[in-house]
């Protein structure tokens, strides 16, 4: 069992290897030869903070692949309020083949992945977006082909996905730019990743 919970836990051969797969499935599914790898699995779809697109995503991908979604928002569970975050953990974890979580911090997703039993998937928290920045890479890498040697601008404040395609870059063998305003510099610090900051972007 491997959770997914930042890609700074990825290796390039591992993160190379999902992109493959995601290559896959997406060749497969377009010309009508695609398996359901996933079928009778089900996933808990844990939503701390709302989203239209990771919703509709992570279902329509589970169902393509034979699997099945169970969606669960924060008012109907009450993580680490009503009931403690093992506890939520523990029980999803009889019941369901793996977990998705939308999640204000990433402290509340380290904690369900550390009693849960089944794989933990990080659908945003506050310090990562691990699922955003490997879809980019896939889409950067359908229009260049190859994304080792490669140079990305990002423009925005230093976010979670700001956070993760920095170690997505890395990994992969790309140099990353990230501009943004003074004061909204990246929050995480990768002290074996190389990127750099500049400011001349915003006035």
């Amino acid at each position: 069992m491997k959770h997914f919970l930042k890609l700074a836990d990825q290796t390039p051969e591992s993160l190379k290897a999902l992109l493959q797969s995601a290559v896959q499935l997406k060749q497969a599914l377009k010309s009508g030869t695609a398996t359901q790898p996933l079928l009778g699995k089900s996933l808990a779809l844990l939503f701390q903070k709302p989203s239209v697109r990771t919703r509709v995503s992570f279902d329509i991908g589970m169902k393509q692949l034979g699997g099945s979604t169970i969606e669960l928002a924060q008012d109907q569970v009450r993580m680490g309020t009503r009931e403690p975050i093992r506890d939520v953990a523990r029980v999803l974890s009889r019941y369901v083949d793996a977990v998705m979580i939308r999640a204000f911090f990433h402290s509340d997703l380290a904690e369900f992945a550390q009693y849960s039993s089944v794989p933990v998937i990080n659908g945003l928290c506050d310090l990562y977006h691990p699922c955003q920045a490997v879809a980019d890479m896939l889409t950067i890498q359908e229009h260049k082909t190859a994304l080792a040697g490669l140079k990305l601008a990002y423009i925005g404040d230093g976010n979670n996905v700001c956070h993760s395609l920095i170690v997505a870059a890395n990994l992969l063998g790309m140099e990353i730019v990230v501009s943004c305003p003074k004061g909204h510099e990246p929050r995480v610090r990768f002290p074996n990743a190389r990127y750099e900051v500049l400011y001349d972007f915003f006035f």
